[in-house]
């Protein structure tokens, strides 16, 4: 109650509407999922276990060496899912007011499949590729079946950096992806997705996008923290960057703009 995650009345305690948003399990924002993943040993290790080793390398070595079958990816995809939520939806109701919906989409790294299904969604003749690790794409199926799409969705496994995506795409997802990579590993997928689209298409990125003092806001300046301790190379780039980054992918017009009710930041490339 001091905190304010609980009412009383009487000798009765109750959740508040917000406690009840995410620590109740039959909310689609339950974060229990979320905090299997953050707080298991796996993760913890990488925080606690030599934080000024990381900071001296400018990276640790994180879940890069971990297998694509271990099942802390099904962990991590099923976490996700609370996370994404609410920008998948943010995402998808711009892509609705365009006068040209998509037809043919391609998912990178689609985890619990928010993005995808959302898009599935607002744009009913479209048809979705999803590339992700095989046990993480039953994730990603799993939900889009309880959405109701999972005849719309494609599913291909494997690393983004080796699979063939195909091609002919109106639009191409990279949520929540480019931060795990140093900027070579950046532009190498977004050329990839550059030669994947239509001429017209666009790729949409979604990042927690620092200021150039790269100390805020304080969610994406923290965030670059969790890619040091978690990622070889990874970090949360300012807008600068990422532009640098699509403009040496051959992408030529960039628009940012953000992506409330959450902290990360929409990146349309064309």
């Amino acid at each position: 109650m001091v905190s304010g995650f609980l009412t009383k009345s009487g000798e009765n305690y109750a959740l508040t509407q917000s406690s009840q948003a995410f620590l109740d399990k039959r909310s689609p924002a339950y974060m229990g999922a979320a905090i299997d993943f953050v707080a298991s040993p796996q993760m913890l290790s990488l925080f606690f276990e030599n934080p000024a080793a990381f900071v001296r390398n400018g990276g640790s070595v994180g879940l890069a060496n971990v297998a694509p079958d271990n099942p802390i990816w099904v962990k991590f995809a099923r976490a996700m899912g609370a996370f994404t939520g609410a920008s998948a939806k943010a995402l998808a109701s711009d892509v609705a007011t365009w006068s040209k919906l998509p037809s043919k989409v391609l998912d990178i790294a689609a985890g619990p499949g928010a993005f995808g299904i959302e898009i599935a969604k607002v744009s009913p003749s479209a048809s979705v590729v999803a590339i992700d690790w095989k046990p993480v794409l039953t994730v990603t199926e799993e939900n889009a079946t309880k959405a109701g799409v999972a005849e719309r969705f494609t599913f291909c496994p494997g690393s983004a950096f080796e699979v063939d995506w195909g091609s002919g795409y109106d639009l191409i997802l990279l949520p929540n992806f480019l931060h795990h990579f140093d900027r070579d590993g950046c532009v190498t997928l977004l050329k990839k997705a550059r030669a994947s689209l239509v001429p017209e298409g666009r790729a949409a990125i979604v990042e927690f996008v620092p200021n150039e003092d790269r100390v805020s806001p304080e969610f994406p300046a923290a965030f670059a923290f969790v890619m040091l301790a978690t990622t070889p190379k990874g970090d949360a780039y300012t807008e600068r960057e990422l532009t640098e980054m699509a403009k040496s992918a051959g992408f030529r017009a960039i628009e940012t703009k953000p992506l409330p009710p959450s902290p990360a930041s929409l990146i349309f490339l064309e």
